[in-house]
């Protein structure tokens, strides 16, 4: 029996193999990859996904997980040469199948959408704090292959701080069921840690247990603008020392960015009076009385205003300001989409640096190219920079040397970042993206052991080849 037709007659599976069914699944939401591969394919349990890769690994035929298919970095959709190739999508598997708000752990399938994951959570109470802009679409499996961030980190961590346990198909076809919910298990080496942020390349997660919170009494949101960038990083540090433990988000957009969100976003208002170069959005969570923490803002908001290190500054008194402010965060990639054209660096740098990083790259970019714009979308709390550079589109389609352009300012934006102690991937991970930048910047050790990791586990490289991993049997 051939291949396509042994995979059409697998229990729990649907397959795709009609050109229009497929469409969606070969090009990522940016529409800026595309791929060919000889179906789709969209188990439905576990051991439906174990079977499907046995299948594959007697046959040769390479497989490359999907979750949303949101990845930033070409990740989630197969190389062009797709004829010894599926996509395996584990949309079908979305099931919640437990939530214990005594142990504060729900445990989920791999293609639970995110938001899904935070409604199940509130709705005994409880708070899955991993928030970002593709939550009503991205899948669990993806935020932990891709190690997520998002807004919430600076209090709650990357998604790998919120993993207790997993449940993984190998290339093996066998299946590892390490559920638990457990805070503290020391027998052994970490094996989730081992595939969480690997891109699905060492094996299919199918399932999660993730930890949950209480959910705080109160939130409270502010939107500042502010004149400079090493102000804007002044504020945030004084923020958290004024409210330690309690703030969730402290998030940064620049002028141009903030002006382009207003500019190309329906329903994008402005909530202050008095223009910035520099806007921080803050959030701050906690279980103490609402009108003592709104006090405590005003109080040192006033301050910031009386002294001219803030412009201008509001606070949400409703829940519509509050996600009114939010919309002007959570649409900024979206605006640029609008916009143009903008050649995204997902980089970190030490906080006291970002100042240095902000002005000298501004520098960088603008002397590469006369009609780049410089643009940040910013986590001020960790450090996690979103540096673009942005064409208007009729200018990008004007810029022969596209190809040659894009690499040269992302040598120069991440030699800049790694030369102020930080990295050239904070959070969006490497996808096929950034395999070059794995090259120049990634140790030989470091590169040697990902390798050996790799080889044992995948020794045919049929897991998301060409992905994370330089240099393996490419």
């Amino acid at each position: 029996m051939d291949f396509a037709d042994a995979l059409a007659g697998l229990p729990g599976v649907t397959v795709l193999s009609a050109d229009a069914d497929k469409a969606g699944h070969l090009m990522d939401f940016r529409q800026r990859y595309r791929g060919e591969a000889l179906a789709v394919v969209l188990p439905s349990s576990t051991e439906a996904v174990a079977a499907c890769i046995r299948l594959c690994a007697a046959h040769g035929v390479r497989i490359f997980p999907q979750g949303g298919n949101t990845s930033l970095c070409g990740g989630s959709v197969p190389p062009a040469a797709g004829d010894q190739a599926i996509v395996l999508n584990l949309s079908r598997m979305n099931a919640v199948l437990a939530i214990d708000a005594t142990d504060n752990a729900i445990t989920v399938q791999a293609g639970c959408i995110l938001q899904d994951v935070q409604e199940a959570a509130a709705g005994v109470g409880r708070l899955f704090p991993l928030s970002l802009g593709a939550e009503g679409s991205c899948q669990i499996g993806g935020n932990i292959a891709t190690n997520a961030g998002g807004t919430g980190v600076l209090r709650y961590g990357n998604m790998r701080d919120l993993v207790l346990g997993l449940e993984v198909v190998l290339p093996s076809g066998e299946i590892w069921n390490g559920l638990q919910a457990l805070r503290k298990n020391n027998t052994g080496y970490d094996l989730k840690g081992l595939f969480i942020g690997s891109e699905g390349t060492l094996g299919i997660i199918t399932a999660a247990t993730l930890k949950l919170f209480p959910r705080p009494r109160h939130c409270l949101t502010a939107m500042l603008a502010i004149g400079a960038i090493g102000t804007a990083v002044a504020v945030a540090r004084d923020i958290q020392v004024a409210f330690a433990g309690d703030v969730t988000a402290l998030e940064l957009l620049s002028g141009g960015q903030y002006a382009m969100v207003l500019q190309h976003i329906a329903g994008a208002q402005d909530p202050l009076a008095t223009a910035g170069d520099w806007y921080v959005l803050i959030e701050l969570s906690a279980q103490a009385d609402e009108a003592v923490l709104a006090e405590r803002l005003s109080d040192v908001l006033a301050a910031g205003l009386a002294d001219g290190t803030i412009r201008d500054a509001a606070i949400a008194t409703s829940e519509r300001q509050r996600q009114a402010m939010w919309h002007l965060r959570h649409h900024a990639a979206e605006a640029n989409r609008r916009a143009g054209m903008g050649l995204t660096h997902d980089v970190a740098v030490p906080l006291a640096r970002i100042p240095d990083f902000v002005e000298r790259a501004g520098n960088l970019v603008t002397s590469l190219h006369s009609q780049a714009s410089p643009l940040v979308i910013a986590h001020l709390g960790d450090g996690n920079l979103h540096y673009i550079a942005m064409f208007a589109r009729e200018n990008w389609a004007q810029v022969v040397d596209g190809p040659a352009l894009v690499a040269t300012i992302a040598e120069a934006i991440h030699d800049l970042a790694v030369e102020l102690g930080g990295t050239f991937s904070a959070e969006h991970g490497i996808g096929r993206l950034r395999l070059n930048e794995m090259r120049r910047y990634k140790s030989p050790v470091e590169l040697a052991l990902m390798r050996g990791i790799k080889a044992l586990v995948d020794p045919l490289d049929l897991m998301n080849p060409g992905r994370v991993l330089p240099g393996f049997r490419q």
